[in-house]
């Protein structure tokens, strides 16, 4: 038997301009070929019902970033870099707004 995920980071706040910022994290059991990091994750910033900023590797998909309209690979290194890039993109969109 397969041990679940752990999920190691659970975070969802709105803000004062109805934005919403979700940060879900796990850590899985084992790396695979297609999660080769070990992690399963998807980071979230917009509205209800309108993603403005997104980071997720959905099964099938790989590491992959959404900008709007625009969906692109995104090239893992760290956990730590992906959070980064995350709040950058979404600094740069809240600019946007």
């Amino acid at each position: 038997m397969v041990p679940p995920a752990t999920l190691i980071e659970d975070l969802k706040f709105e803000r004062r301009d109805g934005t919403i910022i979700q940060m879900r994290i796990w850590r899985l059991p084992t790396a695979n070929t297609e999660r080769p990091h070990g992690l399963k994750y998807s980071l979230f910033f917009g509205r209800a019902g309108e993603r403005i900023v997104g980071y997720d590797n959905e099964a099938g998909k790989g590491d992959h970033r959404h900008y709007r309209d625009i969906e692109e690979p995104y090239a893992f290194t760290s956990l730590e870099q992906l959070v980064a890039d995350f709040w950058d993109d979404v600094r740069k969109a809240s600019r946007d707004e």
